[in-house]
């Protein structure tokens, strides 16, 4: 299937500019998306751009190269859906077993996130309740005053030895 796919890039448009990588001639579509994004990066970083004085003939050689590289991602992205297209319709139980599998990832990830959510939940519902066990703690007592402390310090002592008679 690779030999076929790779013989699918051959016969689109030749690139304007050969890649410095590759030989000109039989070009293929992904040695045009290459080259293309090697003239967006060097006319980024050319030091014609750098030193130059006329603003709008850089913006326009950068906008140039942009266009083009986002012309020949089309261009690519189109060969990849025709590809897939055409799976689908010789073998549609692969394109099952696919959608499947990225059923199973999405199900996965969202049960972490849930898991997550879930265990940030608790944490902040024991930080809730811990709250109000603190609130609730000093409206149970009595009101400190002296009598209060005595009562306190009262219960605490143990009781005293009965005198026999």
């Amino acid at each position: 299937m690779a030999s076929s796919m790779s013989g699918m890039f051959t016969g689109q448009q030749p690139p304007r500019r050969p890649s410095p990588t590759r030989p000109p001639g039989n070009n293929t579509l992904v040695d045009e998306l290459e080259s293309s994004f090697e003239a967006c990066f060097a006319s980024l970083v050319s030091q014609d751009y750098v030193n130059g004085t006329d603003q709008e003939e850089i913006r326009t050689g950068v906008d140039q190269c942009i266009q083009k590289f986002l012309d020949v991602a089309r261009q690519t992205e189109c060969f990849f859906l025709q590809k897939r297209l055409q799976l689908s319709v010789q073998k549609p139980e692969q394109v099952v077993k696919e959608d499947v599998s990225e059923l199973r990832n999405e199900l996965q990830r969202k049960e972490l996130l849930v898991q997550k959510h879930l265990s940030k939940l608790h944490h902040w519902q024991q930080v809730l309740e811990d709250v109000s066990v603190q609130h609730r703690k000093p409206t149970d007592l009595p009101p400190p005053g002296p009598l209060a402390f005595l009562e306190q310090a009262s219960a605490s002592l143990p009781p005293a030895p009965l005198k026999p008679n």
